[in-house]
């Protein structure tokens, strides 16, 4: 935002000094992810900038890291997991999460800030928390280290995020669309899926992308229930982490950061969208 030409010498001076700070903390949260991507491309098995990278030297370049992440059986076993788990609990958080917000969008409905808040608490309490109590409830009906735990866990971690995003993209909807759609005839079913999905979609999609995120990020969760058969892209690289330092996990994590990119640009234009459907532009 630009200065207006009267502002005074210490109003310019806490502006400039402002976008200073601003633009310091912007560098210190982006520049460790934008480090590792120039990194995966390294051609010694270091995570550090040779000479070579430095000088632009074509030498210190190489693609054997992406190579060795797609010809290696353990990492795209990994992979395959990981993409299991975030796809299943991805569907499964966002059909709870939308029914619940379309059931807390009622005004009758009893308690709903209580059911609200329990319904997001996930996001609250500490991840650690959670874990645990997950791991000893699975643990006690003999279902821990299995898919089924694991996609439930992110189920739970992923479903406030659907409850957050429709339970905003109703509240700028217009109920006498509703009594619309049914005075000319339309049935319940037919008027959810004609009248209420369509306007709804952007929200529940964008939720749908913030629970696929949190499942396919998650680490802490699966360290307390995941078993050998179903290790998940991100316990494995955090075990490479600690047992050998390959850049592989570098090549991976540069995919990801890429990946996300992607959806976060995604979920940004549904957003767009969605206003522009609330205000009357769409």
């Amino acid at each position: 935002m630009a200065l207006p030409s009267h502002a005074s010498r210490l109003e310019r001076i806490w502006h400039y000094t402002y976008l200073v700070i601003c633009g310091l903390i912007f560098f210190f949260l982006v520049a460790p992810i934008i480090v590792i991507i120039p990194l995966s491309f390294n051609a010694t098995p270091y995570f550090t900038f040779t000479r070579e990278m430095l000088t632009l030297d074509p030498a210190g370049y190489s693609m054997r890291w992406y190579d060795a992440l797609l010809t290696s059986d353990e990492w795209l076993s990994s992979i395959r997991n990981s993409f299991f788990i975030a796809i299943s609990a991805t569907i499964i958080a966002t059909t709870l999460g939308t029914l619940a917000a379309l059931g807390l969008s009622r005004r009758e409905m009893p308690a709903r800030a209580a059911i609200t808040a329990f319904l997001i608490s996930p996001m609250i309490v500490p991840l650690i928390i959670t874990a645990a109590a997950l791991f000893a409830f699975y643990a006690r009906v003999n279902l821990s280290q299995t898919f089924f735990s694991i996609i439930m866990s992110h189920v739970v971690l992923g479903a406030p995020f659907v409850v957050i995003t429709v339970t905003a993209a109703l509240s700028g909807f217009d109920n006498q669309l509703i009594r619309a759609s049914q005075s000319m005839g339309a049935n319940q079913v037919t008027t959810f899926f004609k009248v209420i999905l369509p306007l709804l979609l952007p929200g529940i999609i964008a939720g749908g992308l913030f629970a696929f995120i949190t499942s396919l990020d998650e680490v802490v969760v699966v360290l307390f229930l995941a078993g050998p058969e179903q290790t998940p892209m991100t316990v494995r690289m955090f075990s490479g982490l600690r047992e050998e330092i390959s850049p592989t996990i570098l090549a991976l994590a540069s995919i990801l950061v890429a990946m996300s990119i992607g959806l976060l640009t995604t979920m940004e234009l549904l957003r767009r969208r969605s206003e522009a459907h609330r205000t009357g532009r769409g």
